[in-house]
């Protein structure tokens, strides 16, 4: 089944285009921000069209998590943890899970040139920067829809299906899937070529993911590695989760995270370092973005 797509652009082109005289600043930003409504429309309508790609995305981390988890479990001792190998390793499957759909929205920018469709989409009377954060906010909101259903299964590595729980790890997830998603954007958007981009994330994107905890603590690492791995975005991703955790269940110990000289950051400080990591690449890609294609 073939993705949904927009309407044609050029079919709903006004003459209030951006910056055309007359248009009140109020009217310019719905405009805008109707064109981010269409771009993550598009993006949910293939997430509901697409369920059979969905569920394999999703299987990777519930086998991981499960036949990994359960074997790992009696090997490693629970006191080097401070909790069970499976509950140790669900942040870093929440991870795995809205990383996959974030990486595929640099894909589709690609692909989307290779076809045309984003020279088409571009025709529309609105600014190009809007274009890529409607495609990063289509990105983030399916790559957290797919993060909660794994977040479904807590109570089957032992977590309780606490409210406030759940609502912090819900907020570690968005605040993941938007990071993600942005520097998947940043790397895509000077790339012409799919297979690039699937050498560079071989490259890039593995490392970061055994560099960030998910699987065994960062403290077990050499020394050479603790630098790489406080440099990393993806280790604060998981951090933040795994300390969402330590903060409402009892004997859930979270210090086998990243590390500074002076101690572990503090969890709100984790979060702005995420959230600034995001915000810089995003801006980044827009600068890169804005230039005509």
């Amino acid at each position: 089944m073939t993705a949904p797509s927009l309407p044609d652009p050029a079919a709903t082109r006004t003459p209030d285009a951006p910056g055309a005289p007359g248009r009140e600043p109020g009217a310019r930003l719905r405009h805008e921000l109707r064109a981010v409504h269409a771009l993550v429309y598009r993006d949910l309508l293939r997430l509901s069209a697409q369920r059979t790609h969905t569920a394999l995305m999703l299987l990777q981390p519930v086998l991981y998590l499960f036949i990994l988890g359960s074997g790992l479990a009696d090997l490693i001792p629970h006191s080097s943890l401070g909790t069970g190998y499976q509950a140790y390793l669900f942040p870093g499957m929440l991870m795995m899970t809205v990383q996959t759909p974030a990486i595929m929205v640099g894909i589709r920018l690609i692909t989307d040139r290779q076809s045309g469709y984003l020279r088409e989409l571009l025709m529309a009377p609105v600014h190009r920067a809007t274009v890529l954060l409607g495609s990063c906010a289509g990105g983030t909101i399916v790559s957290t829809i797919q993060g909660v259903v794994l977040l479904g299964l807590a109570g089957a590595v032992g977590l309780p299906y606490d409210p406030l729980l759940l609502a912090l790890l819900l907020g570690g997830i968005a605040l993941t899937s938007f990071t993600i998603t942005a520097l998947a954007l940043a790397l895509a958007v000077g790339l012409n070529r799919p297979e690039v981009f699937h050498m560079l994330l071989g490259v890039v994107m593995t490392p970061l993911l055994f560099l960030s905890g998910g699987f065994f603590p960062i403290a077990n690492l050499p020394g050479w590695a603790h630098s790489l791995a406080a440099a990393n975005p993806l280790a604060y991703g998981v951090d933040l989760l795994r300390r969402c955790i330590a903060l409402r269940v009892p004997g859930q110990a979270a210090t086998t995270g990243i590390e500074w000289s002076s101690g572990q950051p503090p969890i709100l400080l984790e979060s702005a370092l995420l959230l600034a990591v995001g915000v810089t690449a995003l801006l980044w890609a827009s600068h890169r973005f804005s230039r005509p294609e």
